[in-house]
């Protein structure tokens, strides 16, 4: 648990928004909803390629701001499509600061 990567404080991210990790192996978009819950998906819609911490944050979803693709922001499923997924990435808070799973950039490196 120790190994976890800090990458921020909860509040460095609005509501109902996200910001973008750079890692050196890939793009990590964290999204926060409007119930303070955090979440980490690959930053590409499986659909076209769009960047989705520009999409649209509603309830525990995002919606790709190219072609309103919606994910499941704790699955990374497609919501009302039978193909598409992004990955996720596990994440933590702990007194309000980001974690991100020691193991993400190996996950990103499996790709």
């Amino acid at each position: 648990m120790n190994d976890w990567i800090e990458i921020g404080d909860v509040t460095a991210i609005p509501r109902r928004g996200a910001r973008c990790v750079h890692t050196p192996l890939g793009k990590i978009a964290v999204f926060r909803t409007m119930e303070d819950q955090i979440f980490a998906l690959e930053n590409r819609c499986a659909h076209k390629g769009g960047p989705l911490v520009e999409g649209m944050v509603h309830g525990a979803s995002v919606t790709c701001p190219l072609h309103n693709w919606v994910y499941d922001l704790e699955t990374g499923k497609a919501l009302g499509a039978d193909v598409g997924q992004v990955r996720t990435f596990a994440v933590r808070v702990i007194d309000g600061r980001i974690l991100l799973a020691p193991d993400v950039l190996l996950q990103v490196a499996a790709e």
